[in-house]
């Protein structure tokens, strides 16, 4: 559930302001993460992409102490890479990659049911194809102050990300 629009005249204006549920139904109000550099990514269970799970996990390990959290929105808008549903894709990351960060329940990041925090994420950074997210593995990397919002390519391996968010911490 996300938080709804009260009037016309509201406008999501940070990452803080949105709530999305996890792959077990249980709702995460982005509130809590103020003070806290977010990585959000769009992932998929099939796709070639899919071992940067590893290099995921390996920077959540590296960083989660000192206030990094990643949280994994599944998605299969690109060829239908993911499973069923965010349940079976956080078994598939926890059983294949060790994966220990949040996963979320599958979304949409693209098109008229793209999930709100992508239509959010996507109006504040443009991409290759401008805000509509290329593919799986779009990496969004977001400061302690919810200002400045990175984007990186489904290409970028997670390792090469270490740099940013060193200088975000």
């Amino acid at each position: 559930m996300h938080r709804k629009q009260q009037n016309s005249n509201f406008k999501m204006e940070k990452i803080y302001d949105f709530k999305a549920l996890t792959s077990k139904g249980k709702e995460i109000d982005f509130a809590q993460f103020k003070g806290k550099v977010l990585m959000i990514v769009n992932t998929a269970s099939k796709c070639g992409f899919t071992p940067q799970f590893e290099g995921l996990e390996k920077l959540n390990q590296k960083y989660k102490d000192q206030g990094l959290v990643i949280i994994g929105f599944p998605s299969g808008d690109f060829a239908n890479q993911e499973l069923a549903d965010g349940s079976k894709a956080e078994e598939f990351c926890q059983l294949n990659y060790g994966v220990t960060f949040q996963i979320m329940k599958k979304v949409h990041v693209n098109g008229n049911e793209a999930d709100p925090i992508f239509k959010y994420l996507k109006s504040q950074t443009k991409g290759f194809l401008g805000s509509r997210i290329k593919w799986n593995f779009t990496k969004f990397l977001i400061s302690k102050d919810g200002e400045t919002i990175k984007r990186y390519s489904p290409t970028t391996a997670p390792e090469k990300i270490s740099e940013d968010i060193e200088a975000m911490l």
